[in-house]
């Protein structure tokens, strides 16, 4: 069974080679084109995902600036919608070769396909999906990291020229969790620039716009994206969720008093056809599904607790200083999958729960002033560094590597 397995893969692994090869013909071909310097190529998790994540906080720096910038996003879905100051190319072969291959930058959160080639004189930097995290990424997930996955991971490192950091710890962690040994750019997370400066803002803002009152409050429900084995294929899977919605508003009522509503947010890869696997236990639930919404920031931004799985959010939302839940149902399974989590989750600030009664007791029983401590030292061990200016530095960045084209 296991020589079966392994021929199936490694046939797999042959195929997705052999497209990548080919297709990339294209890239080289629309080398007879020239580099247009002011031009900055954006994509979030394959073209997936609409106007979100690092990339658009940085893009909004850049329309900030009024430079002239030639933006470019390629998205699958062209029906989303952009600032106007961003030309929207659909995320096709043909277009990936030609906008990639004549950009002077080019800007991701997740990994390039097999087919993209870098030319001389372009810059890549990759702002991934993710800092602190709880989830072994590359080599970090020991056998479970499959071949196809470790051939697709080299590629998109090798081209990237700078990556993008918050911490000490997660410099540390690039080797490793990222395949990548060239530099990093200690700038900080864009998509944490909300979180850390337009809080009161986004708290008038989510409120007014989902019709609910001003005094209310807003818990963020988050659980993380799984798949099954990456060696031939991803396999998106998603376990009923066990979260009795009505015993967390409760337990949320009865510690920090007044009205609550949670917000469902599952994964943009969880979205489709999954939705109906995730259910409200109870009728007449105070339940507000955001799942559709692209920027899961400007939503986060606005909230009063979060709760996830393991999503590396919770770190994200650490930085607004509001409580941040764990609810780890499938903790040993998850493991199992994925590979030993990079973190020991009882010696995180975070209120841990593997059932809806521990889950009860962790949140009636939160000490604010504790959580405030534990999250300073947490900071400080990992050098983590989120202060709301991560977007202006990484213009700032792009606008040197521009500034010395011209110069040269």
């Amino acid at each position: 069974m296991d020589n079966k397995i392994n021929l199936i893969e490694k046939s797999y692994i042959r195929k997705r080679v052999f497209k990548g090869k080919l297709q990339s013909i294209l890239f080289y071909l629309c080398r007879i084109f020239s580099i247009n310097q002011k031009k900055i190529v954006f994509c979030c998790i394959e073209g997936t995902t609409g106007y979100t994540c690092n990339p658009k906080y940085i893009a909004k720096e850049l329309i900030k600036r009024r430079k002239g910038y030639r933006l470019v996003w390629l998205v699958n879905d062209t029906s989303k919608k952009f600032p106007k100051e961003i030309k929207v190319i659909k995320n096709t072969l043909f277009n990936r070769a030609y906008h990639l291959t004549t950009s002077k930058i080019w800007i991701d959160n997740s990994r390039k396909q097999l087919e993209c080639r870098k030319r001389k004189g372009q810059i890549y930097i990759q702002t991934w999906h993710a800092k602190l995290g709880f989830k072994p990424t590359c080599l970090d997930r020991g056998k479970s990291f499959s071949r196809i996955a470790y051939i697709v991971s080299k590629h998109d490192s090798d081209m990237v020229d700078y990556w993008l950091s918050n911490s000490d710890w997660y410099d540390k962690t690039l080797t490793t969790g990222s395949l990548y040994n060239g530099k990093a750019l200690r700038t900080g997370s864009p998509r944490c620039d909300i979180l850390v400066n337009d809080k009161e803002k986004q708290h008038k803002k989510i409120r007014l716009k989902y019709g609910l009152e001003e005094d209310v409050n807003i818990i963020m429900y988050a659980p993380t994206f799984r798949s099954g084995s990456q060696s031939t294929g991803r396999i998106v899977q998603t376990n009923e969720c066990t979260l009795d919605y009505s015993r967390l508003i409760k337990s949320l009522k009865k510690r920090f008093g007044g009205k609550w509503y949670i917000f469902l947010r599952l994964h943009p890869q969880l979205v489709a056809g999954q939705k109906h696997k995730i259910r409200n236990r109870t009728e007449n639930m105070r339940i507000i599904d955001v799942s559709r919404k692209d920027d899961m920031y400007e939503i986060l931004a606005g909230c009063d607790a979060f709760i996830t799985d393991y999503s590396s959010a919770a770190f994200d939302a650490a930085v607004m200083e509001i409580p941040v839940f764990l609810y780890c149902d499938d903790y040993s399974e998850y493991q199992k999958e994925r590979g030993m989590l990079l973190w020991d989750l009882k010696k995180l600030p975070f209120g841990l729960a593997e059932d809806n009664e521990e889950l009860q007791t962790v949140i009636e029983n939160f000490d604010e002033n504790a959580y405030t401590l534990r999250l300073q030292e947490f900071f400080k061990i990992t050098g983590m560094t989120e202060d709301g200016k991560a977007s202006k530095r990484v213009v700032d960045f792009i606008e040197q590597i521009i500034k010395v084209n011209k110069m040269s």
